[in-house]
């Protein structure tokens, strides 16, 4: 029998030894705010390879997302001994072999492009590498998972025809049920739910339903669990409970379909500022609001040692902490 200093010596050797990547990472959106930016360290310093950063989300505008871009492109770029722009999968290999993090960047939502599907290709130019159809509302392109979900419309078809064209990943998390399967039906390449966790093991309608899993792996997608804890749970942010939600996930579509984007937020008050400020998108009665927990980028090791305790071999625990997603880059970006 192993005992649990074996699990975790075993754990932190294997992350040691294995491409890790969070596809999802909040800093703070302010543009000309650097306060938080050394704090992304703490990926790199809890074995993580790779990791996607969050350029903006919601009603944020073109502008918005630009301001941002740059600010983290100018920061980032200045720092070469420590980072790595990725914007190919050799970038994210040749990071990995100099033990520096790459970075890319993400986008939650397509008010982004506001009403201009051209964009995505500037986007993408500058490092973005998915970006979901609606967060929790309605948006042009689609509907949201706490809204009257309408459907994916013409212009969400234009948009992911570009995404297509240039290699951008869709991204359905926050998106209406009707709208991902819509989008999975019609995207010719894998979709990813990048941080969205099973409703079957919480009933919570930023999660998904098991169809909406097995539509995505079917069509060769990824769901990457989170560790924001409404949706884990009741605020639950356990390693155990975690672990569970990525176990339920490879049980149902297979362990070559589920990864990390665990939506760790860098500024709490920033978010508690936000639930207060935009209550309307975040409804009462769902969890949202002041002191919502996070699982930490510091987890992955724990994380990874409570897989072993429940079974995972080495090759599966690859694919689930990175393995997956960079098979997926590989095949989608260009």
């Amino acid at each position: 029998m192993i005992d649990e200093l074996d699990y975790t010596a075993r754990a932190r050797d294997l992350v040691r030894d294995t491409f890790a990547w969070d596809n999802h990472a909040c800093m703070p959106l302010r543009p000309n705010d650097d306060t938080f930016l050394q704090q992304i360290e703490r990926h790199r310093n809890a074995g993580f390879s790779a990791v996607t950063v969050n350029v903006g989300f919601g009603e944020n505008t073109v502008e918005d997302h630009v301001r941002m871009l740059a600010h983290f492109i100018q920061w980032f770029s200045s720092r070469p001994d420590a980072y790595v722009l990725a914007k190919s999968t050799d970038d994210l290999r040749r990071a990995r072999e100099q033990r520096k993090l790459a970075v890319c960047f993400d986008i939650e939502g397509m008010c982004a492009v506001a009403d201009q599907a051209s964009l995505v290709s500037l986007y993408y130019e500058l490092g973005v590498r998915w970006m979901l159809i609606a967060y929790n509302k309605n948006n042009p392109a689609g509907g949201g998972c706490q809204d009257a979900d309408s459907g994916l419309t013409e212009f969400g078809r234009k948009v992911i025809d570009e995404m297509t064209r240039v290699g951008m990943m869709v991204c359905c998390s926050h998106t209406g049920y009707r709208t991902a399967r819509e989008v999975i039906e019609y995207s010719p390449n894998p979709v990813l739910f990048s941080h969205s966790n099973p409703r079957a093991l919480h009933d919570h309608p930023r999660n998904i339903p098991d169809d909406l899993m097995k539509a995505c792996a079917q069509r060769g997608g990824l769901v990457g669990i989170n560790g924001v804890g409404i949706f884990l749970g009741a605020n639950d942010t356990r390693t155990e409970t975690i672990a569970r939600h990525i176990d339920y996930a490879v049980n149902l579509i297979g362990e070559d379909h589920v990864g990390l984007g665990l939506d760790y937020v860098f500024d709490s008050s920033e978010l508690d500022d936000y639930m207060k400020k935009m209550a309307a998108t975040f409804p009462a009665g769902m969890g949202y609001g002041v002191g919502m927990r996070l699982v930490e980028p510091e987890r992955l090791t724990d994380i990874t040692a409570q897989l072993m305790r429940l079974g995972y071999r080495d090759s599966s625990l690859r694919k689930i902490l990175g393995g997956n997603l960079l098979r997926l880059a590989e095949q989608v970006w260009r």
